[in-house]
């Protein structure tokens, strides 16, 4: 039982909860997740079983995309539906943004931006979490961060920019595609000051994480019913599915004994950088280990070993 599951995470449950169900689920302890969905948030996340709970720390780069609903007309002390209003509720239904505005908000926010992490967010300074800082009433000074927003678009469900809540707010539907380490809620409140107004995330769906998108994605119910009907390997994906963005190398039988064991193994003249993370695969196409390559001493060291 190694591998990873996509996971649909619901709304009001922690990344953390998943786990837990999924261990429960499975009566399996290694279970983890890669990047934190919040409780309010639903979509993709990507868990984490097995001996796969080790490639763990080469996961959490990967590309997010997300659909979100920002609402204008107040901030809140989260960045979310969840907080309490920081800022009265602002009556906008006088003021109509042009198209031209929006775009210019938007497109201020794309690309290579710095975003200060959000006091209620699981990003450690002193090792402790922002939140728990955040709900003992504490803040402390936060240094931005160089994130990348690769898309932030409209999407229009009703053809309409934006949608008059007729209670002084109205909401955006946008669509985001961020580098890892981003955050979404930050990008609302950013917009909504580009257009002079409070805002805030009202909903958030994170629809693909890397190569893994909301199609493939299961219900924890789900889950329960393809483990109970042994069905578990028609969800499970392999360790190594989420690591073709990885170069790789099939070993023959003798170099892949020295491998499980974590010893190096000499390699010929590569194209790969020093300190790159390589797959390492037996002659099934099996992934066995992730190796680093060391280009002084032309061999592969083996960092993390899957195999047994």
């Amino acid at each position: 039982m190694n591998g990873l599951l996509v996971i649909d995470k619901p709304v009001d449950l922690t990344s953390h909860d998943v786990v837990g169900r999924v261990r429960h689920i499975l009566h399996e302890r290694r279970v983890g997740h890669t990047g934190t969905l919040d409780p309010f948030a639903t979509g993709v996340l990507i868990v984490l079983v097995g001996r796969a709970t080790r490639l763990a720390q080469f996961l959490s780069g990967h590309e997010k995309h997300y659909d979100a609903i920002i609402r204008l007309g107040y901030a809140t002390d989260t960045g979310d539906r969840t907080g309490t209003p920081i800022t009265p509720a602002t009556s906008v239904s006088e003021r109509q943004w042009t198209e031209d505005e929006i775009e210019a908000a938007l497109g201020s926010l794309r690309g290579e931006i710095d975003q200060i992490p959000p006091m209620y967010s699981a990003k450690k300074i002193g090792g402790q979490k922002l939140y728990e800082l955040a709900r003992r009433g504490e803040e402390v000074e936060r240094q931005p961060v160089r994130v990348c927003i690769h898309e932030f678009a409209p999407l229009k469900p009703d053809g309409q920019l934006m949608k008059d809540n007729r209670d002084g707010t109205f909401d955006f539907h946008a669509r985001v595609v961020c580098s890892a380490g981003s955050y979404v809620r930050t990008l609302a409140e950013d917009f909504g000051k580009r257009l002079g107004i409070g805002a805030h995330v009202a909903e958030l769906r994170r629809t693909q994480v890397g190569t893994f998108n909301i199609e493939s994605a299961i219900t924890i119910e789900q889950l329960k019913t393809n483990f109970a009907e042994g069905a578990l390997g028609t969800v499970l994906h392999p360790p190594g599915a989420a690591l073709s963005f990885m170069p790789f190398l099939h070993l023959i039988d003798d170099d892949a004994r020295k491998v499980r064991n974590g010893v190096a193994v000499k390699v010929a003249e590569v194209p790969w950088a020093d300190g790159e993370n390589i797959r390492l695969c037996d002659n099934d196409g099996t992934l066995i280990a992730i190796a680093q390559y060391d280009v002084s001493k032309g061999e592969l060291q083996p960092r993390v070993v899957l195999a047994d």
